[in-house]
């Protein structure tokens, strides 16, 4: 005869209902401390992204308010518009030319002034100072600077008897230039961030490399590269997404000229749709920047990734 009793049922006793019943109740309170956030993040971002692809199916007429469904005609212009196509070539370009440099520049600053001292922390305030300027005054400083007749660069290059150069009206030189501007003006955001990852990698790993006779150059391959991957990463994302947003320094510096050679995305967009008054047509070119950024950001951060784990 077997010997086995059968397990008594689970009941619920009056005390775990109740610790149930508060647990819950303070997660829903706890939930009231980010609803203003959620509230704020569904008005300015989230109904704004589908109400922009909402329109751009449409021929918009921000006067009267009215519009047709047009379907994917703004697209199917685009595709085709030769100073549409010109400006994501350009925005890329822009991109190439610029992220590399950040990345680049900012890992040697921060490698530079990675020390103790009032000239290091001098230093530091300087490069990062240019980066809390507004495009107004950057662009303004640059312009100065750009003038073939009487500017910083054309004194410069008299004395090596370099004939003055034309650098925002050069269809050569035009996007390098915004390029250069946009580098001086931002160098010292990327910078920081390499400072914080730099001061975050402990001493005793550079001390061991030296006791076995390291080179500084072994060092930085071996322990600081491999400490600040992630670090690279974030930067290289971040420039990204925010270099396909070009738009103050074009406009301000070449007016996107000449031909369309130095015109971004983002100022097509604004032409477009707040002188043209075209609002489907600009939706339409913003939401294919959208994807851009989106395509671009993923393929590095995949990228990256596989080369920290690899």
């Amino acid at each position: 005869m077997s010997t086995e009793t059968a397990a008594p049922p689970l009941v619920a006793t009056p005390a775990a209902s109740r610790h149930a019943g508060a647990s819950i109740g303070s997660n829903w309170r706890n939930g009231l401390f980010i609803l203003p956030f959620l509230v704020i993040y569904a008005v300015l971002l989230v109904y704004p992204l589908f109400r922009g692809i909402w329109i751009s199916f449409q021929t918009y007429d921000m006067f009267d308010q009215t519009a047709s469904f047009d379907g994917l005609a703004n697209y199917k212009r685009l595709l085709v518009d030769k100073v549409f196509l010109r400006t994501v070539f350009n925005t890329f370009a822009f991109v190439v030319m610029t992220v590399p440099a950040f990345v680049a520049i900012g890992l040697a600053l921060a490698l530079a002034l990675n020390r103790e001292g009032r000239t290091g922390a001098v230093l530091r305030a300087i490069f990062f100072g240019t980066s809390v300027l507004s495009v107004t005054i950057v662009t303004i400083i640059w312009k100065m600077m750009y003038l073939p007749d009487r500017g910083l660069i054309a004194g410069v290059l008299s004395i090596f008897g370099v004939a003055p150069v034309e650098f925002t009206t050069s269809a050569d030189l035009a996007l390098i230039s915004v390029a250069i501007c946009t580098v001086w003006w931002i160098i010292g955001l990327p910078m920081m961030f390499f400072l914080a990852a730099l001061q975050q990698i402990p001493g005793e790993l550079y001390e061991a490399a030296a006791l076995d006779n390291a080179s500084r150059w072994r060092s930085f391959w071996a322990i600081t590269l491999p400490s600040i991957r992630r670090t690279m990463l974030v930067v290289t994302i971040y420039e990204i997404v925010a270099q396909f947003q070009l738009f103050g320094q074009a406009q301000l510096l070449t007016k996107g000229g000449p031909n369309n050679v130095s015109r971004p995305i983002v100022l097509f967009i604004y032409e477009e749709g707040f002188q043209r008054w075209n609002v489907g047509y600009a939706a339409a070119a913003s939401e294919i920047l959208f994807l851009l950024m989106a395509v671009a950001a993923i393929v590095q951060y995949i990228a990256g990734r596989r080369r920290s784990e690899g």
